[in-house]
């Protein structure tokens, strides 16, 4: 049964919400502190709350008048009171108010909404500290990650993979910070110059850089192989960041939430949104917030020419692709053909059969995927509101150009995809569509100038972060030696 929400008061509590794994019903359900420095269940599944809390109108309108009065941190408060119970009211408003704050994000509304015509608009979510999407998650966690692990007197070393903004967002959230370490895994040559500046340009002695001879889905592999030693990853304290770590989709459906009341007056409206799409953690978020209840119409995925999800939407095949066929775009953080987070939708769909999500996801995927037969395709594209398209380089152009010409706005790459998917699939939508933004455009110079022929904006925060020194090691594609790398570098140093 949904935990009610009518009738919340801030100075009340819910009981909050266990979290089973994906892949085994039998397992003991978990707090959420505990899932938060886990991050994978040990059976290879993804946590998951065991049910879902209800969004009333009645909490929404009180939302609506929150959002306005107070701001984003507190609307992210009472998000995070709904699903954790294990830390105290007062301490989730502290934490919340120090992760969502300005100067650390560079806009007072965290997250500004543009129109650009009565059909589209634009949730900018990247006013963070590294001008990405994944800072809206990565402060917040941060925070939970050193209030936590100051109570219980422990360390982490964080394990991530990235394709470049995850890993910077993690970073900065993480760097100097009391009893963290964190080891990101990057594929080498895969980033743009500033999202390797960014990463390399730290030198915190916490953070450790490491450049894998592969491509994401590489990377991805190494980390999950890496935890999936049970015993290392007990002995090393080994947890995550990447958005298998529930804790991150809780903070990305706090901007669903935002961005939804910032676009409608009334909760009888709907919008879509359309979502630039790699790792299926960003639009996994919007899954979650419709499921409690928000009045979302379409959750759109925008694919670059790593097009494996845009396939399974329209038939119903789930095919991931080798490293060898994933293609290297101007929208890099895309660049994927595995979607980790992709398991947690499959999970709702098949009425969270542990059973049958584990053979999908645990033997399935590796021999090749997996095709859902009709009626779960059409809950998932009909109940669940999934819809999906594709874009290319030369649509991306295009797309930055228009947007530029028609608005005076100058979007990203991956941003792009997004528009032009939303644009293409507009007719077909009844409801205004919001592109969630992923990054500011100065992150992808060459692409921004071969589409308008001027350089982005570089806003002053980053005037000077491509003449710093660079810190990263080269590994080859190999676990074993990464876990080396890791020991050896746990051993040397204090956090």
């Amino acid at each position: 049964m949904p935990i009610p929400t009518k009738g919340i008061h801030r100075s009340r509590r819910l009981p909050g919400v266990d979290f089973i794994s994906t892949r085994d019903a039998t397992a003991q359900a978990r707090s959420f502190t505990d899932i938060l420095l886990t991050g994978l269940s040990p059976d290879g599944g993804l946590f998951m709350p065991a049910v879902y809390p209800t969004l009333s109108p009645a909490l929404l309108d009180e939302w609506r008048t929150l959002l306005a009065n107070d701001g984003y941190a507190a609307l992210a408060a009472e998000v995070l009171k709904l699903f954790v119970d294990d830390i105290p009211a007062e301490d989730l408003e502290a934490i919340a108010k120090r992760a969502y704050r300005t100067p650390v994000f560079a806009d007072e509304e965290i997250v500004p909404v543009t129109r650009l015509n009565d059909g589209l608009h634009i949730a900018h979510l990247s006013e963070g500290p590294t001008a990405a999407f994944k800072d809206m998650a990565m402060q917040l966690l941060g925070e939970l990650f050193e209030y936590e692990l100051g109570r219980r007197g422990e360390e982490i070393n964080i394990l991530g993979a990235t394709s470049g903004d995850t890993g910077s967002s993690a970073e900065y959230a993480m760097r100097g910070r009391d009893n963290i370490r964190v080891f990101m895994l990057t594929p080498a040559g895969r980033m743009t110059p500033f999202q390797q500046a960014q990463m390399f340009g730290l030198d915190d002695p916490n953070i450790f850089n490491i450049a894998l001879d592969g491509v994401f889905d590489d990377c991805q592999d190494v980390v999950k192989e890496v935890s999936a030693d049970a015993e290392f990853k007990s002995k090393y304290s080994i947890g995550a960041v990447n958005s298998i770590n529930f804790a991150r989709l809780l903070a990305q459906v706090v901007y669903y939430i935002a961005t939804y009341l910032k676009t409608t007056k009334t909760n009888e409206e709907q919008v879509s949104i359309c979502v630039p799409t790699g790792n299926f953690g960003n639009v996994c978020a919007g899954h979650i917030a419709k499921q409690m209840g928000l009045p979302l119409d379409r959750l759109i995925v925008a694919t670059n020419e790593n097009n494996v999800l845009h396939e399974f939407f329209t038939t119903g095949d789930y095919r991931p692709r080798s490293a060898a066929d994933t293609y290297a775009t101007s929208s890099p953080s895309m660049d994927i053909s595995k979607a980790s987070n992709f398991e947690r939708m499959i999970f709702d769909a098949l009425d969270r059969d542990a059973d049958t999500t584990r053979e999908l996801f645990g033997t399935k995927v590796k021999e090749g995927g997996f095709t859902l037969d009709t009626d779960t395709l059409e809950r998932i594209t009909d109940k669940y509101g999934f819809g999906s398209g594709t874009s290319t380089h030369a649509d991306r152009i295009a797309t930055i150009k228009r947007i530029k010409d028609e608005y005076g706005v100058v979007i990203d790459p991956h941003t792009a995809d997004g528009v032009f998917v939303a644009q293409q699939l507009a007719d077909s939508v009844e409801t205004p569509i919001v592109v969630l933004e992923t990054a500011l455009p100065v992150k992808f110079a060459d692409t921004i100038v071969e589409a308008i022929g001027e350089l982005p904006e570089v806003p002053e925060r980053f005037a000077a972060i491509m003449d710093a020194e660079r810190h990263v090691v080269d590994l080859p594609n190999d676990a074993e030696q990464v876990k080396a790398f890791i020991a050896d570098a746990i051993e040397r140093t204090d956090v």
